[in-house]
């Protein structure tokens, strides 16, 4: 195998803080020689290339952080491929890591909808596939090579509701999400389904699809309906502006949005005042004491001079999740590395004590969050 690694990796150093930090456990792949590819699947070009720079951040410090500790000679070398944002890059980025690059595994995709499509293609040829961020029900069932690290949306909402409900009280919603999108859909019917079970009426129900940036007629329908709280599912890109928007039109600051993605300081400063009071499922929180979750942070904030998002969270647990099955199988083979990935039972991660259920869906706990003066604080 060619020695050059992926472009945005190209020139890793040793970091100085290593030795004086304590880092997640290292997998130790000592029956193993020379250089492992992997492919990795984000978006670098379109509308979610700034959600692929946060992961390909993430990535990067754990793979030099596995490269230079010197417990073998094994070293992970990662072939990047641009998915441009779409179904259909996507698609063809897993055709070429494949049948071109020959990889045992692919870190991606981005979205569920990206993985729908994607997904059959890596479990057709018997190659490995783990998405960081997809979420909606249903994927990894796919195959039995389809494994996903973000927890999904039958574990983050219900436990969501449960908790803000039992706090808040709230005994009415309503729900903007995108129609288009299969995260968004997915975790529709997700909540839907959690709020009828803990008796919170569903006043409205609006929809809008991927790229719109107005939504004042849904949101006026939905302040003339007079909910107790609004759930948003959509992407990090239009979260910010529909609380915005949402705000602009009168929508009381004390009926307060509630979203299933981390709102990660970016957004928060984008939507301003509107982000004040947004409650966030989520899987990954900065203050957490999870396994090397401070020396992550403090590793990343030393490379790029910013604080680590959940995207590029969830990006680092990945590759050491991988890099632990790869080591457990003793080999590159894809077969043996399914095999062991199936296996792994609370491992330690930033995202903390981390399994895979039966279809290779991810298992730890969950977190809720809330922006409370602009902070990003537990919800307690």
């Amino acid at each position: 195998m060619v020695s050059a690694v992926a472009a945005f990796i190209v020139g890793l150093s040793a970091c100085d803080q290593i030795g004086q930090l304590l880092l997640p456990t290292t997998p130790q792949m000592e029956g193993l020689r020379g250089e492992i590819a992997i492919g990795v699947v984000l978006p670098i070009t379109g509308r979610l290339a700034a959600i692929g720079l946060r992961m390909s951040q993430g990535y990067e410090v754990a793979l030099k952080e596995i490269n230079n500790s010197q417990l073998s000679d094994v070293k992970i070398k990662l072939i990047v491929k641009d998915d441009q944002s779409t179904v259909k890059g996507a698609v063809a980025a897993f055709n070429k890591l494949i049948h071109q690059d020959g990889v045992p595994a692919i870190l991606g995709p981005t979205t569920s909808t990206q993985g729908q499509a994607a997904f059959p293609i890596a479990q057709q040829n018997k190659v490995v596939a783990i998405s960081s961020t997809s979420a909606a029900r249903g994927l990894s069932a796919i195959g039995d090579f389809i494994f996903r690290t973000a927890l999904t949306t039958d574990v983050l909402i219900p436990s969501g509701v449960r908790i803000t409900q039992e706090k808040l009280g709230y005994q009415s919603a309503a729900i903007i999400y995108d129609e288009t999108d299969l995260f968004s859909t997915d975790s529709n019917a997700a909540v839907r389904e959690a709020l009828t079970a803990n008796n919170v009426e569903v006043l409205v129900t609006k929809t809008f699809q991927t790229g719109e940036t107005d939504f004042s007629t849904q949101l006026t329908r939905i302040k003339e309906s007079n909910p107790d709280v609004i759930f948003i599912f959509a992407s990090p890109i239009e979260i910010p502006e529909i609380m915005i928007q949402g705000r602009q039109l009168g929508i009381p600051t004390d009926v307060p949005f509630l979203i299933s993605v981390t709102f990660a300081a970016s957004q928060i400063e984008l939507a301003g005042d509107a982000a004040e009071g947004t409650i966030a499922f989520t899987s990954w929180v900065n203050i957490a004491d999870t396994s090397g979750n401070q020396t992550f942070i403090q590793n990343h904030h030393a490379k790029y001079g910013i604080e680590p998002n959940i995207q590029a969270a969830q990006s680092y647990a990945s590759i050491y999740i991988l890099a632990k099955a790869i080591a457990d199988a003793q080999s590159d083979d894809p077969t043996a590395i399914r095999n062991t990935l199936a296996n792994i039972t609370d491992f330690d991660t930033v995202l903390g004590a981390f399994s895979f259920n039966a279809v290779g869906d991810a298992v730890y706990d969950p977190v809720v969050l809330i922006v409370e003066n602009g902070e990003i604080q537990i919800f307690e």
